[in-house]
């Protein structure tokens, strides 16, 4: 899978990852088993890795830079989306005020 840093700490060996299927975020920690031989991830960057869902979170291993800093905004765009989007509800799609409720005919 293909995904974008949005947090990382090199020191240690963790990183947050916005994955390519818009699904749950991904969480790496440092397994010894990076293709990155000693180079750390850093917020916008672009890596393959592999994914694995956990019982409570999904889990990146193995990932491998393919781009560095592709995305440096992303985070800041996603963070800025959230606030301008505060009052929405959280658990369902923005509600409609009551004049754009879509109006059923009888057949």
């Amino acid at each position: 899978m293909y995904g974008v840093v949005l947090w990382s700490d090199s020191d240690q060996d963790h990183a947050v990852i916005w994955c390519e299927d818009h699904g749950d975020l991904a969480f790496y920690t440092g397994d010894g088993a990076s293709a990155l031989e000693g180079d750390s991830i850093d917020p916008g960057d672009l890596v393959q890795f592999e994914i694995s869902e956990g019982r409570e979170m999904r889990r990146a291993s193995r990932p491998r830079l393919v781009a560095e800093h592709s995305h440096p905004t992303l985070a800041r765009d996603l963070k800025r989306a959230v606030g301008d989007n505060a009052s929405a509800p959280r658990d369902g799609p923005p509600a409609r005020a009551p004049a754009e409720r879509p109006h059923l005919q009888a057949v």
